[in-house]
């Protein structure tokens, strides 16, 4: 119940989005969003929003399930059916909340790009470029990300057809870049971990206060100055990026003087941090193969050093 009210906050704030700054603005954005704000550009607002991506993302939700079968995702039917329903009783306002066309396109992108990061965030999904993406994935060899840029610019650019205006085509492009960044913000905002080494004479009380203030584990490091010739403590810590400051504050309190050395890291998995996440299983049959391929490749290498 947790997962599916956040992901029904993030599509509030996207449907939000849409209704209440970009469709008043008259700009274009990705995926099946942006085709249906085509046609109903097109047709001078005489066609809802909701009603055609309701009717495309039926269309792409039936080849789906032909082609990818039972792993297709019930958030993913539940995301369209909110959406839909967000896109049509979230009212537009008479007057455009923003005049400026650029300001839009920004409060557009940061607002949608929030939205699908917390609904993403959750495994949830809106449909659309999503389901485009998994069954050219199947078949061919293309990054998701890829599919998603080249759907997004032939939507965007489509829309030059009809208003013959390149500047919205532009702040069309501006909303899909802001857009995607602030997912990967939401995404990985939260889960971005720092490594830091502190060089301190005071190290045992600067790691008995980190972990008691901060309950991050702190470890011991032995090293030498090579300058002085001097033995020294050296404490490694693994923390959230948002603890830093905290950390430094406990840092500066203790030994103003302490030298410190911080660095982002790429994922830190265990306890406190990120589980382990393993796609399927190893079966013996491959663990047969490898070992099979490891003694044919030493052979080789051992025949040609022969």
């Amino acid at each position: 119940m947790r997962e599916y009210l956040i992901i029904t906050f993030g599509l509030v704030i996207y449907a939000g989005a849409i209704r209440a700054f970009m469709l008043p603005a008259g700009i274009l954005g990705g995926g099946v969003n942006g085709i249906a704000a085509l046609i109903y550009y097109a047709t001078d607002h005489a066609i809802e929003i909701s009603y055609t991506y309701l009717v495309i993302n039926v269309v792409l939700v039936a080849i789906a399930f032909a082609i990818l079968g039972r792993n297709f995702g019930i958030k993913t039917i539940y995301g369209i059916l909110v959406m839909s329903l967000l896109l049509r009783i979230i009212p537009i306002p008479e007057a455009p909340y923003v005049n400026n066309p650029l300001m839009a396109a920004i409060i557009t992108g940061i607002l949608c790009g929030s939205g699908v990061g917390i609904m993403f965030s959750q495994g949830g999904s809106a449909g659309g470029t999503d389901i485009v993406a998994m069954i050219i994935t199947k078949y061919r060899n293309v990054s998701v990300g890829r599919v998603f840029l080249w759907c997004d610019l032939f939507i965007i650019g489509s829309s030059w057809f009809l208003h013959h205006d390149i500047e919205k085509v532009a702040y069309g492009y501006m909303l899909m870049g802001i857009s995607s960044y602030c997912v990967d913000m939401v995404l990985s905002g939260n889960k971005q971990s720092v490594q830091m080494f502190i060089f301190s004479k005071q190290y045992a009380t600067i790691a008995d206060r980190i972990m008691t203030e901060q309950h991050r584990g702190v470890t011991v490091l032995s090293g030498v100055g090579w300058y002085t010739k001097q033995e020294n403590k050296v404490l490694m810590i693994l923390a959230r990026k948002n603890e830093s400051s905290r950390i430094y504050r406990i840092v500066k309190e203790i030994d103003s003087k302490a030298f410190i050395s911080v660095g982002n890291v790429m994922g830190v998995f265990g306890e406190g941090f990120e589980s382990i996440k393993v796609s399927g299983k190893i079966k013996p049959g491959d663990i047969l193969k490898r070992q099979k391929l490891q003694k044919k490749c030493g052979d080789e290498v051992s025949a040609g050093l022969a």
